[in-house]
């Protein structure tokens, strides 16, 4: 089990307060919020420098903390869901009416993944609660791989969380689920 050096409590509440974390996946830091907070959201795509209308990836523990957002899907779906997150692979899923916008951008899709990466799991278990995942970088840049860099690239504006990134190369591969067409490998 990963130990994090800061309270898992202590995080929770700062992104109930609406606060930026960057913390460690598979390939690269990432910039993340909480996705209910609207707010939040926002002020992370400013501070990315990304449009709304792009949307962002969830990433979460387990299937129970996206399905708020998601159509239904059955239980065989979930654990293809969860296999295909210890490959990395983000899936873009029909979302529900009611997924805000500012997640799912112009799409009718939201970009989730189960993590397996083994700190952004036990992050998102330990606030109970999906994050969001953009790269760790201002859009068209090179993602942060590491706390230092983080911490050049945001200051004070993120609370950056110390870590390990994973052995990926690439970012996560993205399918659409419906077909299982590759938008980015």
């Amino acid at each position: 089990m990963v130990r994090f050096s800061i309270p898992v409590s202590r995080i929770a509440a700062h992104l109930r307060r609406g606060g930026l974390i960057a913390y460690p996946t598979e390939s690269c830091y990432g910039l993340g919020c909480d996705p209910r907070n609207r707010s939040a959201v926002l002020r992370l795509l400013r501070l990315k420098q990304r449009p709304q209308h792009k949307g962002l990836i969830l990433i979460a523990a387990n299937y129970r903390q996206v399905a708020r957002y998601l159509q239904p899907i059955t239980p065989a779906q979930q654990q293809q869901l969860k296999t295909a997150g210890a490959q990395a692979i983000t899936y873009l899923i029909p979302a529900l009416h009611s997924a805000p916008r500012w997640l799912r951008g112009s799409h009718d899709t939201l970009a989730v993944r189960l993590t397996a990466h083994q700190q952004a799991a036990q992050l998102c278990r330990g606030v109970n609660s999906a994050l969001v995942s953009t790269s760790a970088n201002r859009s068209g840049q090179r993602p942060a791989k590491t706390y230092a860099q983080c911490l050049r690239l945001f200051g004070h504006k993120v609370w950056v969380l110390p870590g390990r990134v994973g052995k990926r190369k690439v970012p996560s591969t993205i399918r659409m689920w419906t077909d299982g067409k590759i938008i980015r490998s």
